[in-house]
């Protein structure tokens, strides 16, 4: 599928937040370890949260789901599988990191496995406090990096794990940590990546029932004498998907209100807004949304988006349309992503004119002319969408592979659609 986007000048746009894939993975796999029944309202369906709910599946757990809503009915942290089970997740980095300490769980070694990018993605640290907790871990390739089999139980205890090149390396243990044979402290070396996305993963525990005590991002211990417990959860809406709308205001001109956002949310990415704001935009927030009004001409800012890495694409995107130079710190991460972030930036910005140079944890990019030109996310959903939203800005741009943002926003581009009319 190609799309082809047209340059638009003044956006008058209202959208509904689609929900959060965040909190969707989360809510499914806690929903699955719970004793009883638990309903997931309003849950993100698309392709990466699709996978967890075919692997819970494979897993012994049973998943009813339509369009509304999910039903689980839970294993009490006690899977049953066949011997020999092979779980592919294709590319969905979440999924195989989060199922990872889960598969301890089962009564049979588990493999988890993935597309060949995938397979460059490391899973080491994890694995390394697996073991410290009681797993077996065969790596059936190349040591660190998926396909990797996942056997022994989770006894619990003392871990230390190296969180920087991804939060989900802490994530997976602490959703695991109610079901080890005994308390778990996970200690974290080293500066987490993503620190917001652990305060979901704490938020969603604490709501299906774990108790955990932590110090900041430093130190967690989880009971193993509270489980999880089924009950009702709504998902709420997402700001990573948000994020394109409201650039949509800032590089097109206009405004655009995104409803359905909790305004007290964890999430990181609920920064992005006061970015814009500091570019010359105006934020407003009233209880049924948020609203971005292009104000005049934007200006480049310095930014820490350490804690927001799913709208760093976005915010260059937006970057790549102002007067002055934008610096953007505290990516780094983004290299082990579906794709190399931060290059796979740069070098697409430069095939429509942009200059732009990337750091170790940085990305750099300078006032240009733009120009149109073909766009191949290589299978990056968020490539897609966020240069999909420039392509508006200045016409003439074509995206290739666009089916790519059904791994987290399946209506991308019918939402998209009447704004390209």
């Amino acid at each position: 599928m190609n799309v082809t986007l047209p340059q638009r000048h003044g956006i008058d746009l209202t959208v509904a937040a689609p929900p959060s894939k965040s909190f969707t993975h989360r809510a499914l796999i806690a929903g699955a370890l719970a004793r009883g029944t638990s309903t997931i309202l309003h849950p993100l369906a698309s392709d990466d949260t699709n996978l967890t709910i075919t692997a819970l599946r494979r897993l012994g757990v049973p998943v009813k789901a339509d369009a509304h809503s999910v039903t689980i009915e839970g294993c009490d942290g006690a899977f049953s599988c066949p011997p020999g089970t092979v779980i592919d997740l294709d590319n969905s980095g979440t999924s195989l990191r989060l199922l990872a300490s889960i598969a301890l769980l089962s009564d049979h070694p588990v493999t988890l496995t993935g597309s060949g990018r995938m397979q460059e993605r490391p899973v080491g640290p994890l694995a390394d406090a697996l073991v410290a907790l009681g797993g077996r871990i065969v790596f059936g390739q190349e040591p660190g990096f998926p396909p990797v089999t996942i056997g022994g139980r989770l006894e619990g205890g003392n871990a230390t794990i190296d969180g920087s090149a991804s939060s989900q390396f802490i994530s997976s243990i602490l959703m695991a940590a109610p079901y080890a044979k005994r308390g778990v402290t996970l200690s974290v070396s080293g500066t987490p990546a993503s620190q917001s996305y652990l305060d979901i993963t704490a938020g969603v525990m604490t709501d299906f029932g774990a108790v955990i005590r932590r110090e900041g991002y430093r130190r967690f211990e989880v009971s193993n004498q509270d489980h999880y417990t089924g009950h009702t959860y709504v998902i709420e809406g997402d700001y990573s998907s948000a994020s394109y709308f409201f650039a949509l205001a800032a590089i097109c001109g206009g405004r655009v209100t995104v409803t359905g956002l909790n305004p007290a949310s964890v999430q990181g990415d609920r920064l992005f807004p006061d970015a814009l704001q500091k570019m010359g935009c105006r934020v407003t927030r009233a209880h049924d949304g948020i609203t971005v009004t292009h104000e005049g001409p934007l200006s480049g800012i310095t930014i820490d988006m350490s804690s927001a890495p799913d709208t760093v694409q976005t915010l260059c995107m937006v970057a790549a349309m102002a007067k002055t130079p934008t610096v953007i710190t505290g990516i780094g991460h983004l290299k082990f992503k579906e794709s190399d972030r931060l290059a796979g930036t740069v070098r697409r910005l430069r095939q429509l004119g942009g200059v732009a140079n990337t750091g170790s944890d940085r990305i750099v990019i300078q006032p240009a002319p733009l120009h149109g030109g073909t766009i191949d996310p290589a299978n990056d959903h968020r490539i897609a969408m966020s240069f999909a939203v420039l392509g508006l800005g200045i016409g003439g741009v074509s995206i290739t592979g666009a089916e790519c943002v059904n791994k987290s926003f399946p209506g991308f581009w019918d939402t998209l659609a009447g704004v390209m009319e």
